[in-house]
Protein backbone atom coordinates (compact mmCIF):
# COMPACT_ATOMS: atom_id res chain seq x y z
CA UNK A 1 0.00 0.00 0.00
CA UNK A 2 1.18 3.46 -0.59
CA UNK A 3 0.48 4.91 3.08
CA UNK A 4 2.81 5.14 5.45
CA UNK A 5 1.58 3.76 8.37
CA UNK A 6 1.30 0.49 6.40
CA UNK A 7 -0.52 -2.29 4.31
CA UNK A 8 -3.76 -2.34 7.12
CA UNK A 9 -3.34 1.45 8.36
CA UNK A 10 -6.63 3.80 7.29
CA UNK A 11 -5.12 5.85 5.03
CA UNK A 12 -3.15 3.61 2.96
CA UNK A 13 -6.73 2.56 0.70
CA UNK A 14 -7.99 5.81 0.26
CA UNK A 15 -4.41 7.17 -0.81
CA UNK A 16 -4.05 4.09 -3.30
CA UNK A 17 -7.34 5.19 -4.57
CA UNK A 18 -6.64 8.66 -5.36
CA UNK A 19 -3.57 7.69 -7.14
CA UNK A 20 -4.95 5.27 -9.26
CA UNK A 21 -8.13 7.79 -10.09
CA UNK A 22 -5.05 10.47 -11.00
CA UNK A 23 -3.55 8.05 -13.02
CA UNK A 24 -6.08 6.69 -14.85
CA UNK A 25 -7.80 10.13 -14.98
CA UNK A 26 -5.44 10.97 -18.41
CA UNK A 27 -5.90 7.52 -20.18
CA UNK A 28 -7.89 8.58 -23.07
CA UNK A 29 -6.72 11.92 -23.62
CA UNK A 30 -3.19 10.93 -23.32
CA UNK A 31 -3.71 7.66 -26.24
CA UNK A 32 -5.33 10.07 -28.27
CA UNK A 33 -1.93 12.21 -27.54
CA UNK A 34 -0.17 9.61 -28.20
CA UNK A 35 -1.52 8.62 -31.62
CA UNK A 36 -1.55 13.03 -32.61
CA UNK A 37 2.16 12.47 -32.28
CA UNK A 38 3.67 9.66 -34.57
CA UNK A 39 1.57 6.43 -36.59
CA UNK A 40 1.60 3.99 -33.59
CA UNK A 41 0.91 0.34 -32.38
CA UNK A 42 -1.08 -0.83 -29.34
CA UNK A 43 1.68 -2.67 -28.14
CA UNK A 44 3.70 0.84 -28.03
CA UNK A 45 1.03 2.73 -26.82
CA UNK A 46 1.17 0.22 -23.40
CA UNK A 47 4.84 0.51 -23.27
CA UNK A 48 4.89 3.98 -23.32
CA UNK A 49 2.08 3.74 -20.28
CA UNK A 50 4.56 1.69 -18.56
CA UNK A 51 7.16 4.05 -18.02
CA UNK A 52 4.06 7.31 -17.18
CA UNK A 53 3.02 4.33 -14.31
CA UNK A 54 6.97 4.10 -13.39
CA UNK A 55 7.04 7.94 -12.48
CA UNK A 56 10.03 8.41 -9.95
CA UNK A 57 9.51 8.06 -6.18
CA UNK A 58 6.07 6.45 -7.04
CA UNK A 59 5.95 3.91 -4.39
CA UNK A 60 2.83 1.94 -5.30
CA UNK A 61 3.17 -1.24 -6.51
CA UNK A 62 -0.64 -2.31 -6.53
CA UNK A 63 -0.79 0.76 -9.31
CA UNK A 64 -0.13 -1.51 -12.71
CA UNK A 65 0.10 0.25 -15.82
CA UNK A 66 -3.20 -0.68 -17.92
CA UNK A 67 -2.79 -3.63 -20.36
CA UNK A 68 -4.08 -5.14 -23.24
CA UNK A 69 -7.78 -5.64 -21.09
CA UNK A 70 -7.97 -1.73 -20.85
CA UNK A 71 -6.08 -0.36 -23.85
CA UNK A 72 -7.39 -1.72 -27.17
CA UNK A 73 -11.20 -1.17 -25.73
CA UNK A 74 -9.65 2.31 -25.47
CA UNK A 75 -8.33 2.24 -28.86
CA UNK A 76 -11.44 0.33 -30.47
CA UNK A 77 -13.54 3.57 -28.79
CA UNK A 78 -11.37 5.83 -30.09
CA UNK A 79 -11.52 4.81 -33.74
CA UNK A 80 -15.38 3.42 -33.29
CA UNK A 81 -15.81 7.35 -32.52
CA UNK A 82 -13.56 8.67 -35.62
CA UNK A 83 -11.07 10.21 -33.12
CA UNK A 84 -8.93 7.84 -34.71
CA UNK A 85 -8.07 5.47 -37.71
CA UNK A 86 -6.62 2.09 -37.63
CA UNK A 87 -4.41 0.24 -40.57
CA UNK A 88 -3.18 -3.71 -40.79
CA UNK A 89 0.78 -3.64 -41.83
CA UNK A 90 2.89 -6.28 -42.04
CA UNK A 91 5.81 -5.94 -39.39
CA UNK A 92 8.19 -8.91 -40.36
CA UNK A 93 5.49 -11.78 -40.55
CA UNK A 94 3.17 -10.31 -38.02
CA UNK A 95 0.12 -8.64 -39.06
CA UNK A 96 0.09 -5.42 -36.66
CA UNK A 97 -2.57 -2.48 -36.60
CA UNK A 98 -1.11 0.88 -36.36
CA UNK A 99 -3.07 3.99 -35.66
CA UNK A 100 -2.87 7.37 -36.60
CA UNK A 101 -5.18 10.66 -35.79
CA UNK A 102 -8.06 11.58 -38.10
CA UNK A 103 -8.74 15.20 -38.60
CA UNK A 104 -11.72 14.76 -35.95
CA UNK A 105 -9.40 13.39 -33.77
CA UNK A 106 -7.05 16.78 -34.45
CA UNK A 107 -9.90 19.25 -33.48
CA UNK A 108 -10.74 17.11 -30.47
CA UNK A 109 -6.76 17.89 -29.41
CA UNK A 110 -6.58 20.91 -30.13
CA UNK A 111 -9.95 21.94 -28.17
CA UNK A 112 -8.44 20.42 -25.20
CA UNK A 113 -5.45 22.43 -25.93
CA UNK A 114 -7.31 25.78 -26.13
CA UNK A 115 -9.58 24.75 -22.74
CA UNK A 116 -5.87 23.83 -21.24
CA UNK A 117 -4.82 26.65 -22.08
CA UNK A 118 -7.92 29.38 -21.92
CA UNK A 119 -9.76 28.03 -19.02
CA UNK A 120 -7.77 25.80 -17.05
CA UNK A 121 -4.13 27.07 -16.93
CA UNK A 122 -4.22 29.51 -13.83
CA UNK A 123 -5.60 26.38 -11.72
CA UNK A 124 -3.56 23.90 -13.29
CA UNK A 125 -0.39 25.78 -12.98
CA UNK A 126 -1.05 26.24 -9.37
CA UNK A 127 -1.93 22.54 -8.57
CA UNK A 128 1.51 21.70 -10.98
CA UNK A 129 3.72 24.00 -8.86
CA UNK A 130 2.14 23.33 -5.66
CA UNK A 131 2.39 19.52 -6.19
CA UNK A 132 6.04 19.42 -7.84
CA UNK A 133 7.89 22.98 -7.31
CA UNK A 134 11.32 21.19 -7.53
CA UNK A 135 10.90 20.89 -10.84
CA UNK A 136 9.85 23.86 -11.16
CA UNK A 137 13.43 25.36 -9.16
CA UNK A 138 15.61 22.98 -11.54
CA UNK A 139 14.39 24.28 -14.70
CA UNK A 140 14.86 28.43 -13.78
Amino acid sequence: MCAENGPHGEGGQFDEKIIKSFMRGFGKTMILWMISREKIHGYEIMRRLEKFYSIKGMHCQEIKPPGPSVIYPILHDLEKKGLIRGSWEMHGEKRVKYYEITPLGNETIERIRDIMKNHISRIWEDFWNDMFPCEREEEE
